[in-house]
């Protein structure tokens, strides 16, 4: 079955993002962006009989949620994979809706992690296999796979950090992006160590914030008042859970998720205007645009160099300044959806990808465990 042009993104908003302080909760930030994203689709908290949410903070989110917004939908969806979740909502909604289960959905999230102490909030549980070795959930696996992509290809530490000094460029150009100031490879190289070989320059943000789309049927949203933004195509896939169950640390499950999305959608990477893709560490970009097919495997490193994914460069890649530079609140797939949406309406300013048609939104969960891709694009595409 595909879903292939059958729901369209309607509505998409962020909460207040960056450093909120203690007088908020998570669900407030839902509320905010709630608010603001159907306000952005021109429709009411009573249209929404569809919900879709995941919390490191609610061990049952979609009933927090419901019963903080005052919705009682008839199609519920509390799917948890870590950051990629709200990609796959996206996926599950577009399912729902063209079964006719709901028909309009809200996707949302909020956290407080900075204001409430600063550090990740995560629903992890430590491996018995791992823990006598100590990591740093989720650092040390990501370094993991840093270190074994540099031995296998050659990668190099200055190619990571050119995937840190793109995502500032574009972040330069986003006024709510909490990380504006100039940085240059050489200071990603001299910055903290935090989990050899990443620095705390090739680690993402921690902020506060949150998110909201609204999805509805292609039908629907023609008669809206808005510019609406298709699903062309989705594909989740997960290999493992724990980093010492990954069959081969330079390739994720992105390689199964990615060809499943461009298949529904009829397109491939080359057809790509903008990636949004999800940069919690400057590897997984070098990751995910080898195995959702940009260039050859072992071959990321050498890709993001020279300024290719920079802004004026060859690929337009997380234009917002993705998680690395401005925001990533504990589990960030929903911030993707929104620029995405943004970058092919046209409503990016400074930042604004020329003639952007077709998006990928790429979700990842855990460690470098679930992924999830997502094809969006204009009514051109249809």
């Amino acid at each position: 079955m595909s879903l292939r042009g059958k729901v369209a993104v309607v509505g998409v908003a962020e909460s207040e993002l960056g450093e909120v302080g203690t007088g908020f909760t998570p669900l407030d930030l839902i509320g905010q962006a709630t608010h603001r994203a159907l306000e952005d689709a021109g429709l009411g908290k009573s249209d929404v009989d569809g919900l879709f949410s995941a919390s490191a903070y609610y061990h049952m989110p979609t009933l927090s949620v419901g019963e903080y917004l005052g919705i009682r939908p008839r199609y519920s969806d509390a799917t948890s994979m870590g950051g990629s979740s709200f990609v796959s909502h996206l996926f599950h909604a577009a399912a729902a809706i063209d079964a006719g289960l709901c028909e309009v959905a809200l996707i949302t999230y909020g956290s407080t992690q900075l204001s409430g102490g600063g550090r990740l909030v995560t629903g992890s549980e430590a491996d018995p296999y791992e823990a006598p070795y100590n990591p740093r959930y989720p650092v040390s696996m990501y370094a993991l796979a840093a270190s074994r992509h540099m031995h296998e290809y050659g990668t190099t530490r200055e190619q990571l950090a050119e995937v840190a000094v793109a995502a500032r460029g574009w972040a330069k150009l986003n006024p709510k992006a909490f990380m504006r100031e100039d940085l240059t490879v050489e200071e990603v190289l001299s910055s903290r160590m935090v989990s050899s070989p990443l620095s705390v320059r090739d680690c993402c943000l921690v902020t506060d914030g949150g998110g909201a789309a609204i999805v509805t049927s292609a039908e629907r949203a023609r008669d809206l008042e808005v510019t609406p933004v298709y699903l062309l195509g989705a594909g989740e896939a997960h290999w493992h859970r724990n980093i010492s169950q990954m069959p081969d640390l330079t390739v994720s499950a992105a390689a199964e998720s990615g060809p499943r999305a461009y298949e529904m959608a009829g397109v491939g990477p080359e057809d790509v205007d903008a990636a949004m893709l999800y940069d919690a560490f400057t590897i997984n970009t070098v990751l995910f645009l080898e195995d959702l097919g940009f260039c050859e495997k072992g071959e990321g490193g050498v890709f993001v160099s020279g300024g290719r994914i920079s802004p004026g460069g060859e690929l337009a890649v997380n234009t917002s300044g993705g998680g690395l530079s401005y925001n990533h609140p504990g589990m960030y797939g929903l911030l993707l959806i929104v620029e995405a949406v943004r970058q092919l309406r046209g409503e990016c300013g400074d930042r604004q990808v020329p003639y952007a048609n077709i998006a990928l939104v790429h979700g990842n969960g855990g460690v470098l465990s679930s992924q999830v891709t997502a094809i969006l694009g204009s009514e051109s595409t249809l």
